[in-house]
C-alpha cells in the first residue's frame, strides 16, 4: 500500500520538537528553523533530510524511488522520494532519520527508547 500524506503528517507531528508549517503551497516540518521534511505541492513526493555523502548512492541504488533535489538545493542535506514507491515501514525510517539529523542526540535516544528501538 502506498503511503499517504496524512500518514506522514501523523508521524512527523508526533516527533518531539517538530512543528508543521504551510509555506508557499507546501507542507513542511521543522525543528526550530531547520526543515527536515517537505511535501511537493501535489503531495506525490517528499523531500527529507539525508546525509550528503550518502545521497548519490541512495539515488543510484533505487532511481525509480529516490531523486536528487534541484541544482539550487544540492547544497542542503536533502533527497526526494515518491510516496507511492514506499511502504509505511520505510516511510517511518526516512522521516525519523531526517528528524534525528536536526535534534540533539539525547532527544533521539529518548525517542528511540520510548519507541522500543535499540
Amino acid at each position: 500500500m502506498p503511503v499517504t500524506v496524512a500518514e506522514v503528517q501523523e508521524l512527523a507531528r508526533a516527533l518531539p520538537r517538530s512543528s508543521e508549517a504551510f509555506v508557499r503551497g507546501r507542507i513542511k516540518f521543522r525543528v526550530g528553523q531547520i526543515v527536515f521534511l517537505s511535501f511537493s505541492k501535489d503531495g506525490s513526493t517528499i523531500g527529507f533530510g539525508f546525509p550528503k555523502e550518502w545521497r548519490a548512492a541512495l539515488v543510484e541504488a533505487e532511481p525509480d524511488k529516490f531523486s536528487l533535489p534541484s541544482e539550487s538545493d544540492m547544497r542542503f542535506n536533502w533527497v526526494h522520494v515518491r510516496l507511492d514507491a514506499i511502504d509505511a515501514e520505510e516511510m517511518r525510517d526516512l522521516v525519523e532519520n531526517a528528524w534525528a539529523i536536526c535534534v540533539p542526540k539525547f532527544l533521539v535516544e529518548e525517542y528511540a527508547a520510548a519507541q522500543g528501538y535499540r
